[in-house]
C-alpha cells in the first residue's frame, strides 16, 4: 500500500513589502540580473510592522538576499520548459522555474541605501508589485561557490558564452512603432526581443514564439506582440502588434490589461497588421 503521511500543516506567511520597478510584465524581466546594467529599484517595506529597528546594520553589507512571491503564478508542474537552453523539459526542482509548488523565489541584489522604511538595489529581476517575504544580507563567504557543478546549465552557459549566431533588424513599420511606443508611451521591449532572438529564433513555448501564418512567426512581448520571419541567419521584424483583441480591450469593469489605453491608440495607427508591408530580409 502506498505510504500515508499526515496533513501538512499551514504555514501562515505575511509580506513585509513590496518591490517597485521599471519591469511591468515578466517578459521584461531578465532570466536573471544583469550586472552589466546599472538601475535603482526599491523595496518599501510595510509601516507600522516594526521594520525600522530590524533594518538596524543592514546598510553595511554591499549585497543582500530578497525573498519573494511569485504572485503572478497560480499552478506548478512537476516538468517545467526552461526559456534557456533546447527544449528539454527538467524537473521543476532542478529549474528556477516560477511554476512551483511553493511559488518563492530568491534574487542576490546589490544594496545601494536604506533609508527610513525604504531598501534601494540595484540590478534585479523581479516585476514592480512583486511582494518580498524576507531580507536576507548575503555573505559571500557562506553563499559564495564559484567551483560548484552547474548541472544542466553547463551546456547552456557556454552556449551564451558565445557571440550571438543571428543578426536582428528591423523593418520600416516596426522602427516607426517602436518609436511610437517609447516616444509616447514609455514601453520599450525591442532590446528584449533581440536578445532572444538573436541566440535562437526558433518556434519555444516558454520563450513565447510560435508560428504567425505562412513564412512568419509572433514573439509574445509582454502586452504587445512581433512578428519575424528567419531568413539563414538573420530576423528580420517586420512590424510589433497588441497583444489582446478589441474585445477586452473595451471591456468595461477590473478586468487588469496591461497598456490598455497604449494598445488602443497604437490599433488607430496601425489598425490591420495584416496590411503592413512584408518587408524583404537585408544583411
Amino acid at each position: 500500500m502506498p505510504e500515508s503521511h499526515p496533513p501538512s500543516p499551514i504555514l501562515p506567511i505575511t509580506p513585509i513589502g513590496v518591490i517597485r520597478t521599471k519591469m511591468r510584465t515578466k517578459f521584461d524581466s531578465p532570466h536573471q540580473p544583469k550586472n552589466s546594467r546599472e538601475e535603482r529599484n526599491v523595496v518599501q517595506l510595510h509601516r507600522h510592522m516594526g521594520f525600522e529597528v530590524a533594518l538596524r546594520d543592514l546598510a553595511k553589507f554591499d549585497r543582500i538576499w530578497l525573498v519573494w512571491w511569485f504572485h503572478k503564478n497560480t499552478s506548478w508542474r512537476p516538468l517545467v520548459l526552461p526559456p534557456r537552453g533546447d527544449a528539454t523539459r527538467r524537473g521543476v526542482f532542478a529549474t528556477r522555474s516560477p511554476h512551483r509548488p511553493n511559488p518563492i523565489g530568491i534574487t542576490a541584489v546589490p544594496l545601494l541605501e536604506v533609508d527610513g522604511l525604504n531598501i534601494f538595489v540595484g540590478n534585479t529581476d523581479l516585476v514592480d508589485g512583486t511582494p518580498i517575504l524576507d531580507v536576507k544580507p548575503y555573505i559571500a563567504t557562506v553563499d559564495a561557490f564559484p567551483d560548484s557543478s552547474l548541472g544542466w546549465l553547463v551546456d547552456v552557459e557556454a552556449q551564451l558564452s558565445k557571440p550571438a549566431q543571428y543578426q536582428v533588424c528591423c523593418g520600416e513599420t516596426a522602427i516607426a512603432q517602436v518609436e511610437y511606443l517609447r516616444a509616447t508611451w514609455g514601453i520599450d521591449f525591442i532590446e528584449r526581443v533581440t536578445e532572444i532572438l538573436e541566440r535562437n529564433p526558433t518556434i519555444h513555448r516558454t520563450r513565447r514564439i510560435r508560428r504567425w501564418r505562412e513564412e512568419l512567426l509572433q514573439i509574445g512581448c509582454g502586452a504587445w506582440r512581433a512578428i519575424f520571419s528567419v531568413d539563414q541567419k538573420s530576423v528580420f521584424i517586420h512590424w510589433i502588434s497588441p497583444g489582446y483583441p478589441d474585445t477586452l480591450l473595451v471591456k468595461e469593469g477590473d478586468y487588469q490589461i496591461p497598456d490598455r489605453e497604449a494598445q488602443v491608440a497604437f490599433k488607430a495607427l496601425w489598425p490591420d497588421p495584416d496590411r503592413h508591408p512584408k518587408a524583404p530580409l537585408q544583411g
